[in-house]
This record gives structure tokens, C-alpha cells and sequence, in this order.
């Protein structure tokens, strides 16, 4: 696939709400031809977004930009509204106007935990483990009877997926057999996000860690990449963040895991065809644009497919944002 140098990309940041919860998204839009933009903006997709949150274009937007996205239910960001924090959040030292928070605060290193905290990070971390590893589903099943929180939040949120079964899904061994393994050990790994109490990142953790997964996985099939290297994509973006949402480095979180080597490469050395893919959503993220299609000619993938990438994995991060909630949020 040879990369399209003249459409615009897209990219949405996802901002928290002044209580750290992940509640809307930031269009950014870098130079280019507009067009394929404009069709994104009239599509359902973008539709769907502003039906659970809160969707804007910056102030100062294209005209056409803006009037697609307004005919998609996104509104313009008010001036004032949006400030950034890069250090631990505070409410108490946001500006008064300010209703939306972007930035990396939510990488900040976690409070120390202490106690029934301290156990249960020592659980999630054997369910990384074990779900690497494709454990036996007993040692999953039993690990999980030592933390009812991580049980509770496992059923609640398979039971919230809808499965269409007619029936509560009441054990792990059923999730099991409905789910799948490998969509299961997705839904494992983003529970381990949604379940981490007391900690005011986590929310904000898990809609970038879910956006990261499934753009990856989408940018691999762009790439040309077998279904495998695919799923590793996947798993590639939900580990990333896992030495940030436990507070230790990534090596030591890695090191028992059974990951494949180019997992490894990906994470700790940005190598290979995974480490270029992880690097390309990083950039993004920071808001380089241009930098992104630099990295896109490298890798032979048009603008459009990195652009219908990201709504989706858009899409799919809002979903597991909601589901995480359970159906009472949803």
C-alpha cells in the first residue's frame, strides 16, 4: 500500500473531565486535502462518538471541518474550557473556567500502595501473568476467588457485553466458554484498568490503552501483517501501559510474562514492525502530526487507513469505556 501524502490526518485526544474521568474527545486535524476528513465527519462513527461523549473541534477550525462536525453533533470548544496537566491532577489547582483536562497526568507514577492495595496490585499482576501465558482456566478461576474485586469486575463486565445468551453469566469457566479464550484474555487484560480502586488515573488509563490496542491491531492488517502479528498488535498497545498503571518499570512487569519476542522488541526497544506501530501512535498522541506521516511513507500506509484506523479504535475504546462501567453507567 503506498502511503497518500496529500489527505489531512486525523487524530482524537481523549480529555478528562475536571474529576479525571474520561468524558470527551478533541478532533486535531493536520494539513492536507480535506475531503476524506469531511467524509469521516458526515459518517456514523463520529455520529455514534457524540452520542456518549462529549465531542469537539478546536477553536479557530476549517469552516467546512467545523461544519461537518457540527452536522455530526460535535461542538466547537469554548475558549477557556480546556487546560493541560502533566502532574498528578488536582482539582483545587485547575483554572475555574476550565471544564476539560488534556494532557499526561494521568502517567504520573501511582500513590504508593499500602495493604489490601498492595494485595490486590500483587493479583493483577499474576493475572498478567497467567493470562500471558494462557494459563489452564482452574489457576485463572482460583486466583480470581482470592480477589473478589477482580471476580466482580470480570462478570460485570462480560455480563454488560450483551452476549445475547439469555442468561447471567455467573463464573469465570462461563465467560470462558462464551467469550473465547482470546477475546476473554482482551477483556482480562482491560480489567485490569477498570479495576484498580482508589486511583484516579485508571479510567484515563484504560481509554488510552484501549485506543492503543485496537488502532495497533487495525494498522497491523493496514501494514500487511498476518492475523497472528495482529493480535500481537493488540496486546502490544494493552501491555505499553502497564508499568505505568502499576508504577514500576516495564521490564519488571515483562520479565515472567510468556511474550513473543517481538512483543518484547516492541516494548522495550520500539523494534521491529510492532515497535515502528507503537511508535507511530506515541507520535500521534503527542500531537506531530507531521511526524505521523514521516512514519506513515515509512511504512507504506496511506493517510486514509491511519485515519479510519483511529475512529475506529475510537469507537471501540467508547465501548470498552462502557462496559468497563457496567450497565447501570452505560
Amino acid at each position: 500500500m503506498t502511503s497518500s501524502t496529500s489527505a489531512a490526518l486525523l487524530f482524537f485526544h481523549v480529555l478528562a473531565a475536571r474529576n479525571g474521568k474520561p468524558s470527551g474527545l478533541l478532533i486535531e486535524v493536520g494539513a492536507g486535502e480535506l475531503a476524506s476528513v469531511l467524509a469521516q465527519a458526515e459518517g456514523e462513527p463520529l455520529r455514534g462518538l457524540a452520542g456518549s461523549l462529549a465531542c469537539y473541534y478546536p477553536l479557530l477550525a476549517d469552516a467546512q471541518l467545523a461544519a461537518a462536525c457540527q452536522r455530526a453533533g460535535w461542538r466547537e470548544m469554548p475558549a477557556g474550557a480546556l487546560c493541560r496537566a502533566d502532574e498528578r491532577l488536582s482539582s483545587d489547582f485547575l483554572p475555574p473556567a476550565a471544564k476539560w483536562v488534556d494532557g499526561n497526568w494521568c502517567m504520573a507514577p501511582p500513590a504508593k500502595a499500602t495493604g489490601a492495595q498492595a494485595a490486590s496490585r500483587a493479583h493483577a499482576l499474576q493475572m498478567v501473568q497467567l493470562v500471558a501465558a494462557d494459563a489452564d482456566t482452574h489457576e485463572i478461576e482460583t486466583l480470581l476467588r482470592r480477589d473478589p474485586t477482580l471476580s466482580y469486575n470480570l462478570l460485570r463486565l462480560v455480563n454488560s457485553l450483551g452476549m445475547g445468551t439469555g442468561r447471567r453469566i455467573t463464573s469465570f469457566s462461563q465467560a470462558l466458554l462464551i467469550l473465547g479464550r482470546q477475546q476473554l484474555r482482551r477483556w482480562l487484560n482491560l480489567m485490569l484498568f477498570a479495576a484498580r480502586q482508589n486511583d484516579e488515573r485508571s479510567a484515563m488509563l484504560l481509554a488510552r490503552v484501549a485506543m492503543r490496542s485496537r488502532a495497533l491491531e487495525l494498522l497491523a492488517k493496514s501494514r500487511g501483517l498476518d492475523k497472528n502479528t495482529q493480535e500481537q498488535g493488540f496486546m502490544t498497545g494493552m501491555f505499553s501501559l502497564l508499568g505505568v498503571l502499576f508504577g514500576i518499570p516495564l521490564t519488571e512487569v515483562l520479565a515472567p510474562l510468556a511474550l513473543g519476542e517481538a512483543v518484547h522488541a516492541a516494548l522495550l526497544r520500539r523494534e521491529g514492525d510492532l515497535g515502528a506501530l507503537l511508535m507511530l501512535f506515541e507520535t500521534a498522541e503527542r500531537g506531530d502530526l507531521d511526524g505521523v506521516a514521516a512514519q506513515l511513507h515509512a511504512l507504506q500506509i496511506a493517510h486514509e487507513e491511519f485515519n479510519q484506523a483511529i475512529v475506529d479504535a475510537a469507537s471501540w475504546m467508547q465501548g470498552a469505556l462502557r462496559e468497563s462501567q457496567g450497565p447501570s453507567n452505560g
